[in-house]
């Protein structure tokens, strides 16, 4: 009979994950053709065994579990699994304390020795496979798989909590269902074939709503904050490809999410938690915490690998609980880590792939007359690692920002009610996030999306800039823009998803995926990254590969056990961020907005997850042979982070109201945070100056060793490292700044701008700068540089008439100056004096004082015993331009250097235009500077300065006095008609 054989599948999960449950019961309710079980609680040891999640189960519960069986047509209808109503509550595994109690658990008893003994195979109804002639095995294989593959599974009102501190984070999910679909993705009865090796599945979710709130000492809500999202429905698209019909594990698993609108809602007080819970998930990404209770150590030889590095990667690697490789350590570069040892996240991910879709586990209990069962379990130690690709998208996603204020009602015994006020929405559209990996040695995840920007709503700390009743328009509440518009750019950022038509699973064939770090390289580059997305693209990549000519990592079985057959595994790990054009307003409204966002977020009592250990150096360290620390010096894994922006405009406006005083002292920890209202009303001025920076592209890159401490550890223990091993040791920052320039502008009452005057010409530069891991290791090596820095500018020009001194000089003071600066308003006539009419020549224009400098470098370097800095400027040239008699230009130098001053007595000398005589000509200044640190020892020492300069002429001209005595409406220019020059000429030597 098909009951014989179905039956006791079906109630092996269940029974999995239920207490006391009667087997007599089960059989008998799905003979009847339903299962109704009521008030169910959930088996947490289970649970948590089986997930590998950092978290404990409070409690777990379903209300009502129903099963449909389709006794008639169930080669045709599905099994039918509904949930109604089930909760579960979760708090971070804690190994000091334990308050299942405080939150009314039942699973306080539970023993810590079964938890950890229990195997991972769940306990199942006890039941003879029975044997029936007519139900050949194959044909029983085949109707298992296919009742298996189509069963459906609705969950309604699905709620989680997670406790911790004062945080109450919960998910209600009003409706999931997962089912099977076809080829379009409509519900349907499939199965695998050998024609169509494909299953396809669908969940939906709907109404999904996320809460966030604080508890008070007695685990108590006062007040309920607005939900973080509300109502929320997506949809998740699983395709899972196999290689044949006896494959137990498809070769490609594609997961797929898709959200059309996601809207999210952040209040001052929920913003302290919502960080705090991003803070927990990058702690857990790191193995800071969950992996260790107090009182245990960790075993060095442990493997965590960095299979999710930060993106900026400028944190120090040592807070990372990163285990020792043992090439470090005079052994084979990894050594395996045991079964009962902690796993990492992305260990416990990938261990979790399976279950998606592992159906035969139950089915090899009741097959096991079967000859075929012995056949696959034989082929699946042999399979080699399905390829995942994970991937979320989002058509348009909001958040806002909201502060709250607390009313109370007008009777006395009335509860206080929370009003919140929107003064912040981002808005982001055509979101994406990938990831790509096959097994352990290949990871991979891309983010981007196509378009952002950020507009200012409402009003803020009692500025009403932008009510209802305040008429500006939409261009001037938007102070961030970044990327394309959606309806531009098109679809471009579901490419080659499941939601894609055009990809290669919608149209019958196999997807190729790119699993080799060089080719990977070649395709993912930076400009094919903005050309599908446009405003911010993202690429992590981490690979290991095996270099013994074995074959590639992603070949190797890495669970084998035996490091000796491993070989030399060589990581790496590289970030590339791509930021499209944007143009960044830095106005009042916007200032006030950012900061007043982190003041709130810095208005909380969390303890830190992790804290820095101490630099202390392990003298049991033991010391490499010449053998190993040439292994050691032919490959050291690093991580590589590039960023880079392209076409950056930043603007600084005049400051139209400035409050900066009770904002600052609380970021910079000087006092507490107070709730300030103005009571000043907003008058917005017209037209607002403002100073505007135009950016080519910056670039920073980042590289830092990927296992810091184990490294320094060996090679501050060598008698004579090499200078390759001492780069290593090195955290190193590189950055470019390409064709940076400045200057000034005007917003006018249309939201226009005026054409900006230039301040500061087109120019680049590049900085570059290395600091030492653990200092605190290399004490006894004095001669070893801590920090290093070098700066570079080719060249540099700054020119200016007196008019547009004065604006900036106004700007700067409208935000230096706290208060309401309406009264400030420029002067009209040093406004029309700065920004000219297009086509209208000035009847006595003003000069403009110009000074430039060339072939800057600027050393600094830093030991134990002292600090240097050194460095040489080219030339220095500082003149005015005037109007000269015949309408021409009149150039009048005033300082230059380095200069032959040989001819200075004659007329032509004056007025020639003077330039080195060649790029080997001597530099203006060449000076050095050493100052010993304050250490005992060096009491006695002083510091040493040294000093060159070369040919500074200069010229005192009345033009820079008239200049300097600029005032708008009162201009002469009598000054240009007899000039008097004076000439000062400095040529000093070393001092």
């Amino acid at each position: 009979m098909l009951e014989s054989y179905v039956t006791p599948i079906l109630m092996s999960y269940v029974n999995r994950y239920i207490k006391n449950l009667k087997p007599s019961d089960l059989q008998l309710s799905l003979w009847g053709g339903d299962v109704v079980l009521s008030k169910l609680e959930l088996k947490l040891d289970v649970l948590e065994q089986e997930l590998k999640l950092p978290f404990t189960f409070l409690s777990g519960h379903i209300h009502e579990l129903r099963i449909h069986v389709p006794w008639t047509k169930l080669g045709s209808e599905p099994v039918v699994i509904t949930i109604n109503t089930m909760e579960c509550i979760l708090k971070l595994k804690d190994g000091i304390q334990d308050d299942h109690e405080s939150c009314g658990s039942n699973s306080t008893n539970r023993s810590t020795t079964e938890n950890t003994k229990t195997s991972a195979k769940p306990r199942r109804i006890q039941q003879a496979t029975p044997t029936d002639p007519d139900l050949p095995p194959g044909y029983v294989q085949s109707l298992i798989r296919r009742v298996v593959n189509n069963v459906n599974i609705v969950i309604n009102n699905l709620i989680l909590k997670y406790v911790e501190d004062d945080i109450v984070l919960s998910v209600n999910i009003t409706s999931a269902e997962c089912y099977t679909v076809g080829e379009l993705w409509d519900r349907a009865f499939m199965d695998i074939s050998a024609t169509d090796l494909v299953l396809r599945k669908v969940i939906n979710f709907s109404d999904c709503t996320v809460c966030l709130d604080k508890r008070n000492a007695s685990g108590k809500i006062e007040f309920y904050q607005d939900p973080l999202l509300y109502k929320c429905s997506f949809r998740t698209r699983l395709h899972f490809t196999y290689d044949n019909l006896n494959s137990k594990m498809p070769s490609v698993i594609k997961i797929h999410t898709l959200v059309e609108s996601l809207k999210l809602s952040i209040t001052d007080q929920q913003l302290p938690m919502f960080i705090r819970i991003m803070q927990l998930g990058i702690a857990l990404y790191y193995g800071e915490i969950g992996n260790f209770k107090d009182g245990e150590t960790e075993d060095s030889t442990c493997h965590n690998k960095d299979m999710l590095g930060n993106v900026t990667g400028a944190e120090d690697e040592t807070r990372i609980d990163m285990q020792y490789p043992a090439q470090y350590k005079g052994q084979e570069l990894y050594s395996q880590q045991e079964d009962d040892q902690p796993q990492g996240w992305v260990s416990w991910a990938w261990s979790f792939v399976p279950a998606i879709v592992n159906y035969d586990d139950a089915e090899e209990n009741y097959l096991g007359n079967d000859p075929t069962s012995t056949t696959h379990q034989q082929k699946t130690q042999t399979l080699k690692d399905p390829i995942v690709s994970i991937g979320f998208y989002c058509t348009k996603a909001t958040v806002t920002f909201k502060l709250t204020e607390m009313q109370a009602e007008s009777s006395y015994y009335s509860p206080q009610k929370v009003k919140s006020k929107e003064v912040l929405c981002w808005e982001q559209e055509g979101t994406t996030v990938e990831a790509l990996m096959m097994g352990e040695p290949f990871f991979d995840c891309q983010i981007g999306f196509v378009g952002c920007r950020a507009i200012c709503l409402k009003g803020i700390m009692g500025v009403k800039d932008f009510e209802e009743n305040i008429n500006r328009c939409e261009t001037e509440a938007c102070f961030f823009l970044c990327g394309e518009n959606l309806s531009i750019k098109g679809l471009t950022y579901l490419t080659n998803s499941l939601f894609d038509y055009r990809s290669p699973e919608n149209n019958g064939t196999r997807a190729e995926f790119i699993l080799d770090a060089a080719t990977h390289k070649e395709t993912y580059t930076e400009i094919a990254g903005m050309q599908r997305f446009g405003a911010f693209y993202m690429d992590y990549l981490y690979t290991m590969e095996n270099t013994t000519g074995k074959g590639s990592a992603n070949q190797q079985d890495f669970s084998s056990g035996k490091s000796e057959d491993l070989g030399t595994v060589q990581e790496k790990s590289t970030k590339s961020l791509v930021i499209g054009p944007l143009d960044f307003r830095l106005d009042s409204s916007a200032v006030h907005r950012i900061l007043k966002m982190v003041v709130c977020a810095l208005e909380h009592e969390y303890e830190p997850y992790s804290r820095l250990k101490p630099d202390i150096k392990d003298e049991r360290e033991t010391m490499l042979n010449p053998e190993e620390v040439a292994s050691l010096e032919e490959y050291i894994p690093t991580r590589h982070t590039s960023v880079t922006l392209l076409k950056c405009t930043f603007t600084i406006f005049m400051a139209e109201f400035n409050l900066l005083d009770h904002l600052l002292p609380v970021i910079m920890g000087e006092k507490n945070s107070s709730n300030f209202m103005n009571t000043t009303n907003f008058q917005s001025l017209r037209p607002l100056p403002s100073v505007q920076i135009l950016v080519d592209k910056i670039n920073l890159e980042h590289s830092v060793p990927m296992y810091a401490e184990q490294l320094v550890h060996v090679v501050s223990s060598l008698t004579q490292p090499s200078d390759n091993l001492l780069h290593y040791c090195y955290a190193h920052c590189y950055l470019k700044i390409f064709g940076f320039q400045a200057g000034l502008t005007s917003l006018d009452c249309r939201g226009s701008y005026c054409l900006p005057v230039p301040i500061v010409p087109s120019f680049s530069t590049a900085l570059y700068g290395k600091l030492l891991k653990l200092p605190t290791c290399w004490t006894k090596r004095s001669q070893i540089a801590i920090t290093e820095g070098i700066f570079e500018l080719p060249n540099l020009t700054v020119q200016a008439t007196r008019a547009q001194t004065l604006l900036l000089q106004a700007i700067y003071q409208s935000w230096s100056h706290s208060g309401n600066v309406s009264s400030l308003a420029v002067n009209e006539a040093l406004m029309n004096e700065v920004f000219q009419t297009v086509g209208v020549k000035s009847k006595n224009p003003l000069p403009t004082l110009e000074g430039s400098i060339q072939n800057v470098e600027l050393k600094y370097c830093s030991t134990s015993l002292v600090k240097c800095a050194s460095g040489t400027v080219g030339s220095i040239k500082i003149c005015a331009k005037a109007p000269g008699d015949s309408g021409k230009e009149k150039l009048i130098p005033l300082l230059q250097g380095p200069s032959d001053t040989k001819d200075l007595h004659s007329s032509k000398w004056l007025n020639e235009s003077r330039k080195p005589e060649s790029l080997l000509a001597p530099d203006l200044i060449a000076f050095t500077v050493q100052v010993p640190q304050c250490m005992d020892y060096c009491h006695s020492s002083g510091a040493v300065l040294l000093c060159n300069v070369q040919g500074l002429a200069v010229n005192i001209d009345p033009i820079l006095y008239t200049w300097l005595i600029y005032q708008p409406q009162k201009r002469s220019s009598k000054h240009m008609q007899q000039p008097l020059t004076v000439w000062i000429t400095i040529n000093c030597g070393k001092f």
